[in-house]
């Protein structure tokens, strides 16, 4: 059983859908603080002048968890972003495939910003042809403050044998403490592959909308080809795969 742990973000990127894809389980971490000006609320699309950023409105002060942060509904930000996707898109192979669901999905009145990710994640991994078992750490038993402790304790609800951690977070993990509960530790180093884009030369650290409205059923074929893992946590008398995937 491999989990993954992952603060629900909008319209994610490449490298966010390669770590669901190598997990059996996601579990959205929304019960930690909202960071203001991170991915939580925000992505790029291209444009013919470069990437442009789309952004949800929210409401939260300092040290609202995420799953309590509301988005500001008096800002037309769902009509906004719709616009941006058409106007910019409209050209793309497979725009009238995947747009019309997307369109209703960001138009419906959502109140809660983790509401829309988590159906946002769920949607955009449907249309890419994943099926993961996908959970969120709020509905899961309480456990420690601390990052490490937090994590650990969710792997073990699940059943995790081995946790997938990303770049960043591999950084300020106590390893030791995975390794006393038998979980085994894979650090994702994605590196995303160039693919056939609108507008020009490649841009990379879009959106997965870009790829997806471009290539299709070929979406998941060429995001994985970005993957990297690397082993920072082995357990004794474990299967050791042979592969560079965990």
């Amino acid at each position: 059983m491999k989990v993954a742990i992952h603060q629900p973000q909008y319209l994610p990127w490449l490298g966010h859908f390669a770590k669901l894809a190598a997990a059996d389980c996601w579990i959205f971490l929304d019960t930690v603080q909202y960071e203001k000006n991170g991915w939580q609320n925000r992505n790029r699309v291209k444009t013919p002048r470069g990437a442009q950023w789309l952004t949800v409105p929210v409401r939260a002060r300092l040290g609202t968890l995420i799953r309590d942060v509301e988005i500001d509904a008096s800002q037309p930000w769902a009509r906004k972003h719709c616009e941006a996707i058409r106007v910019n898109y409209a050209r793309a192979p497979y725009f009238q495939r995947y747009f019309p669901h997307l369109e209703r999905l960001l138009r419906t009145p959502w109140r809660r910003l983790a509401d829309l990710n988590v159906e946002v994640t769920r949607f955009l991994s449907t249309a890419l042809g994943l099926s993961p078992r996908l959970l969120r750490a709020s509905e899961l038993p309480p456990g420690p403050a601390d990052p490490t402790g937090r994590l650990v304790d969710l792997c073990v609800a699940v059943g995790a044998e081995t946790y997938l951690a990303g770049q960043d977070g591999a950084r300020y993990m106590v390893l030791d403490r995975f390794r006393e509960s038998r979980i085994a530790v894979w650090r994702q180093e994605y590196q995303p592959p160039p693919y056939t884009q609108l507008h020009g030369d490649f841009l990379p650290f879009l959106s997965v909308v870009d790829l997806l409205l471009n290539h299709g059923e070929s979406s998941l074929q060429i995001l994985r080809q970005g993957d990297r893992w690397t082993p920072l946590v082995t357990i004794v008398g474990a299967p050791v795969s042979e592969s560079s995937d965990p």
